[in-house]
């Protein structure tokens, strides 16, 4: 059953609802694997990742400096003679006890030694015959970290559907995790569809244009940790498609296409991939990307994309990744954007979203300002490499004076 079917002409439809129906309709289908840290990031966090240690183990130096014991919370009113009766390098543990009127020299990561419950910075004292001066300002418990300060034995600290990145690589060690238990990658099986389209590198007849898109959809999925198996070109040949997708999905997690998802004579994947299970031609009221069918061969989740390839690129941004991030096991994640000012003059008719491709500039005022690109074509893919980012202009709306704010959504985000 086509869980997207509706009576009558699929009407275009708006990107969120689009998104909500991903949300809505898929789950992760990829299954847990072990891996060493060094091999987990950019993976999907499979299982939850408890503390088995305080951290720090126990109180520590948070600077290099001298350590002493207050008489009171808030110092004596003047600079403290103390007399040095020891030495803690990190790693090390003093072995007595640092009695009233003493003070240890003391390095960041130092565990605190007994009678010590104040560091003073090293910059701030003056080490003199043995001895040294303490200000007299410091509160009592500056400069030491507590024991658990950081993370407590017995917490989650990592929690399933993060997206690994070096800092939670970091925190994994920190708790003495060598491995993390990771969603396997998720197995893509990636077509371009049209006769029109020749490899790069190989001769181009006239009437012909190298492929590009299957370059660009393998770096974004590459980008997303998925694995990715491309199977090259399809002509326009109803049975030759049929035949390569129905092999695809059966080794698959995901069949994603571009090109022959529209509803021209030689455009055959919608019908192909209706036949072998479901789909929905999504016309999006959206711009650049209008045509875009998923749906399922068999049981296995297809994405067809459109052929030109700056709509395939954005509409890959906008759709595709939530929807890799969504079967590889992710926890939902917003589209990063931020509000920039608008360095140009647009309009356009209401009903349809549109993104349109700017590069960044500081203004005099030191905000950053978004300049769009010349042309809206999609087909220029010159139009990607310039710009940083897309300007999210909402359906309803119908102008942008320069000088409005806008909202942005970087590159930085949308390929990660």
């Amino acid at each position: 059953m086509d869980c997207f079917a509706g009576p009558g002409p699929a009407a275009p439809i708006p990107l969120d609802e689009a998104l909500a129906r991903v949300q809505r309709t898929y789950g992760a289908v990829t299954e847990p694997e072990e891996v060493p840290l060094r091999a987990a990031l950019g993976r999907i966090l499979a299982e939850p990742v408890t503390a088995t240690v305080n951290v720090p183990p126990v109180a520590v130096s948070a600077m290099d400096g001298w350590g002493f014991g207050t008489a009171d919370g808030a110092g004596t009113g003047e600079a403290r003679r103390l007399a040095v009766v020891g030495r803690v390098p990190a790693g090390s543990v003093f072995p007595g006890v640092v009695g009233p009127g003493e003070a240890v020299r003391i390095f960041t990561g130092a565990p605190i030694p007994v009678g010590v419950d104040t560091v003073a910075m090293q910059e701030d004292c003056r080490a003199e015959d043995g001895a040294v001066l303490v200000p007299a300002t410091l509160e009592r418990g500056a400069n030491i970290r507590d024991a658990g300060e950081d993370m407590t034995a017995g917490s989650v600290v990592l929690t399933p559907g993060l997206r690994l990145r070096a800092q939670e690589i970091g925190l994994a060690a920190a708790v003495g995790r060598s491995s993390l238990s990771v969603r396997q990658r998720l197995r893509v099986v990636l077509f371009s569809t049209g006769d029109e389209l020749r490899e790069p590198g190989t001769d181009k007849p006239e009437g012909t244009i190298y492929d590009a898109n299957r370059y660009t959809l393998a770096a974004q999925l590459d980008a997303l940790g998925a694995d990715v198996r491309d199977l090259g070109i399809l002509p326009d040949k109803p049975d030759v498609t049929r035949a390569a997708l129905a092999d695809a999905a059966a080794t698959a997690d995901l069949v994603v296409t571009s090109g022959g998802a529209s509803v021209g004579e030689e455009d055959h994947v919608k019908r192909v991939v209706g036949e072998l299970g479901s789909v929905d031609l999504w016309k999006l009221a959206l711009k650049p990307g209008k045509p875009l069918a998923l749906g399922r061969i068999g049981t296995t989740p297809f994405l067809g994309l459109p052929g030109n390839p700056v709509s395939a690129m954005v509409t890959f941004m906008l759709v595709g990744r939530p929807l890799v991030l969504r079967l590889s096991g992710a926890e939902s994640a917003p589209t990063p954007r931020c509000l920039v000012v608008a360095g140009f003059e647009f309009r356009k008719k209401p009903g349809r979203r549109e993104f349109l491709r700017a590069r960044l500039a500081t203004g005099p005022d030191g905000r950053p300002v978004a300049h769009k690109f010349p042309s809206d074509s999609s087909g220029v893919l010159t139009s990607m490499v310039e710009a940083d980012g897309l300007v999210d202009m909402p359906a309803d709306a119908t102008t942008i004076r320069e000088g409005d704010m806008v909202e942005f959504l970087p590159f930085t985000g949308l390929f990660a």
